[in-house]
């Protein structure tokens, strides 16, 4: 598990953009369920989350379109909500970071971590404002 001290400035740079940052297992299952679009980031301490993934979902709240509650959860830190999270994504295999969305509950989008290695973060935001315009 990573030291706290390094996780929580990771976590405010989306929870300060308003995200809600789930810690447990509830939290995850609640914020699924829920009716409309759910974005749910899985952050992580890698390069790719801080230079591409975590840039590109901020920059992607710019759109006209956007899903109804933003969350996210931390790999290698709240183990219990990742996990969860995770039963969530099948048939995707786990990956950090990568970034999920829900409608009504039901998974219509999946950018796994390969789809962010190597690439910008203005590539990643407008990838899921396309994803957010056919899906929000």
């Amino acid at each position: 598990m990573y030291p706290e001290a390094i996780v929580i400035p990771m976590k405010a740079e989306l929870t300060s953009s308003g995200f809600e940052d789930l810690t447990s297992s509830s939290a995850v299952e609640n914020a699924i369920k829920q009716q409309g679009t759910v974005l749910m980031v899985v952050n992580s301490v890698c390069g790719c989350a801080a230079g591409a993934c975590r840039p590109g979902v901020k920059l992607s709240l710019s759109n006209s379109k956007t899903p109804s509650k933003l969350t996210t959860v931390f790999a290698g830190f709240d183990t219990d909500a990742v996990a969860t999270a995770r039963q969530h994504f099948a048939p995707y295999p786990p990956s950090s970071p990568c970034i999920a969305l829900f409608k009504n509950g039901e998974l219509v989008h999946m950018v796994e971590r390969h789809n962010i290695e190597g690439r910008t973060a203005a590539m990643i935001a407008e990838h899921l404002k396309m994803v957010y315009d056919e899906f929000c």
